[in-house]
């Protein structure tokens, strides 16, 4: 068989190349974790629709499952090797709906409307104390490098962690009118109680305490079985008291703040000491060279 001229061999594979349809745009990997961060958003909305339903139960469970989301989302995106300039601003719109607007809006239907305007004031503080919060950490994204030992820790209490903070008094509530604790629940829904904890979430937001992220967490060897152990029996009350689980984790939050600022003066003393040492042995190297 005469083999063909080149021209013609040219042109054939010019044409198979043209057959193939080639598409441009991102893998779907790196779609996931829009894909869960808008998930999150719909998680955030549907629960003001749930409280202008008055479902209180099931607008705190759409609150926490965008918390849930929240948290997965970013690993998943560093996982797939999916993070974007794109995604952390997307992120950080769906965080201020789902932890700055509608915990707000939830409590002010819940109980701070009995109060009108003066209900609605803890509500536009915590809103605003969330955007602001969210606009510092964009802003720290294109600013200087922090130590290694501040990535461990996020400046203030982040929006998640705020909004379960600022549903506290509904988790108490859920779950004392579930054991038929009429008066506690009665208590923690009197408007001064939630207005009172919408202020304080909204000052830890914009504060400058170090707060542990928990992204690089290690556990000791000697604390795994301790730690796994309390995994089960935590899970075990999510299962059978949801909303007691719930408030429990906002309590312990609160309680580990404390620890969290000792260990972040801790560890920047000691890079501090480790700093001045070094400061401190340069002249001695230079005069030893000499």
């Amino acid at each position: 068989m005469r083999p063909r001229p080149p021209a013609v061999e040219r042109w054939r594979q010019r044409l198979r190349r043209r057959s193939r349809p080639r598409f441009k745009g991102l893998s779907f990997n790196r779609l996931i974790p829009n894909l869960m961060t808008l998930a999150g958003l719909c998680a955030g909305l549907t629960a003001i629709r749930f409280a202008l339903a008055e479902r209180w139960d099931a607008a705190a469970a759409a609150i926490v499952i965008a918390g849930v989301i929240d948290g997965l989302d970013g690993r998943i995106a560093r996982l797939l090797k999916g993070t974007s300039r794109f995604g952390a601003e997307f992120d950080s719109l769906a965080d201020f709906l789902c932890f700055g607007v509608a915990p707000a809006l939830v409590l002010y239907l819940w109980t701070l409307s009995a109060w009108g305007g003066l209900g609605w004031a803890p509500c536009l503080m915590y809103a605003v104390c969330a955007a602001l919060r969210l606009a510092r950490f964009n802003a720290a994204i294109d600013g200087a490098p922090k130590p290694a030992y501040a990535y461990n820790f996020f400046t203030g209490v982040p929006a998640p962690a705020a909004a379960g903070l600022a549903l506290f008094p509904l988790f108490v509530a859920l779950q004392a009118e579930a054991a038929g604790l009429a008066t506690v629940a009665a208590i923690v829904r009197f408007p001064a109680v939630p207005a009172a904890i919408l202020l304080a979430v909204g000052a830890l937001m914009v504060s400058t305490l170090p707060t542990w992220s928990f992204k690089n967490f290690k556990v000791p060897q000697e604390y795994i079985l301790p730690v796994l152990l309390g995994a089960g029996l935590f899970v075990a009350i999510l299962v059978s008291e949801p909303w007691a689980a719930f408030a429990l984790i906002d309590i312990v939050y609160v309680a580990i703040i404390p620890l969290g600022v000792r260990s972040y003066r801790r560890l920047r003393a000691e890079a501090e000491a480790l700093a001045r040492a070094a400061s401190e042995e340069e002249p001695k190297a230079e005069a030893g060279a000499a």
